[in-house]
């Protein structure tokens, strides 16, 4: 898909703006929709308060592959020996045609599953135009957002 002919664009900013406001007024509820825009953020049984969305992005040149980022703040590029990436993100802020995202990383230290990410003082910047599709991956609770 070409950049320039993305008309996506509007409906992937407006679902970003939902799940960042859901987020900043993070609250459990028992219902079981699982669509990307759903009007609430969702902890099924669990015993913990939601707080994140977390998604995976697409970019026009991606071809099918997630975007990816280093979970550290070094100047370091994926794919690089030893470079620790991640496909996972937070929606810190949306802003017109742009969006912040910070990386999540996997929490290596969740031997239950209940707390699948850990956060990253990673952040990127992305101009919404070559973003072509997103993924949501279940509700989940993320320490120190």
């Amino acid at each position: 898909m070409n950049c320039q002919n993305n008309d996506n664009k509007c409906c992937l900013a407006e679902v970003l703006t939902v799940i960042n406001v859901l987020q900043q007024n993070a609250e459990c509820s028992d219902a079981c929709l699982e669509t990307c825009d759903r009007g609430f953020l969702g902890c099924g049984t669990t015993t913990f308060t939601c707080n994140t969305r977390p998604v995976v992005l697409y970019t026009c040149a991606g071809n099918g592959t997630p975007f990816s980022m280093p979970i550290t703040r070094e100047n370091v590029v994926c794919g690089d020996e030893g470079v620790t990436c991640s496909n996972v993100f937070r929606v810190e802020k949306v802003d017109g045609c742009c969006a912040t995202f910070r990386v999540l990383a996997e929490n290596t230290d969740d031997t239950t599953g209940t707390i699948p990410y850990v956060t990253t003082n990673s952040f990127f910047t992305m101009n919404l135009d070559c973003l072509c599709a997103l993924r949501c991956l279940p509700d989940t609770f993320v320490d120190c957002v």
